[in-house]
């Protein structure tokens, strides 16, 4: 579980192709703190660290993980967002956040407004009823808040402070971000498609 707020922003080192998947090196300060076993969120995605060399950390990436997210693009010296996983007493200053991407989405949208910036993402019609206004989304790991909502799209605005340490600001038209929709929602989605079938 994490909170969506980014403790580092990481620098691809390596991806290359391993029996089964892919293996993802990543250089981070935070590799000192990491042992065998944890989980890392990488651009949203919950990882199991493999190894750690250093200020490099290695993580497996399975087939399905690279069909739903966008790590098997990634190149080396890209930045990547990078979050510990929350402990029990930590306080949640973003929301729930799994680490369980539902999908990979195009950014259609990257404008300044004031020292803000608006970022704006596809919205795939299976997810639609997830998303609401003024709710949480995760985009590429971040904690946000759905500020704009249509029915095929939705706007995210990014403060400064967000601006500057995440990797959000190296997006550009036509990019694609991890998308994790609000844990809450889907419980209650899901128990309202149960129920309505029961009738």
């Amino acid at each position: 579980m994490f909170t969506g707020l980014v403790e580092d922003v990481g620098s691809v080192t390596d991806l290359a192709a391993a029996p089964g998947g892919w293996r993802l090196r990543v250089s981070t300060p935070l590799a000192s703190e990491l042992r065998l076993g944890d989980s890392l969120a990488v651009d949203g995605v919950c990882l199991t660290v493999a190894a750690v060399a250093g200020d490099v950390v290695s993580t497996d990436i399975g087939p399905e993980t690279a069909r739903v997210t966008t790590l098997a693009g990634f190149r080396p010296a890209q930045p990547v967002n990078l979050e510990r996983a929350a402990r029990a007493d930590t306080r949640l200053g973003g929301h729930f956040v799994q680490g369980h991407v539902d999908a990979a989405v195009a950014v259609d949208r990257v404008e300044a407004d004031g020292d803000a910036h608006w970022i704006g993402l596809e919205l795939p019609g299976a997810l639609a009823h997830l998303i609401v206004s003024k709710g949480s989304v995760a985009v590429s790991g971040v904690s946000l808040t759905v500020a704009r909502l249509e029915r095929a799209r939705f706007d995210v605005m990014i403060v400064p402070f967000t601006w500057q340490h995440t990797n959000l600001s190296a997006l550009r038209v036509g990019d694609r971000v991890n998308l994790e929709c609000d844990m809450v929602g889907k419980y209650v989605a899901r128990a309202v498609e149960g129920f309505k079938d029961r009738w």
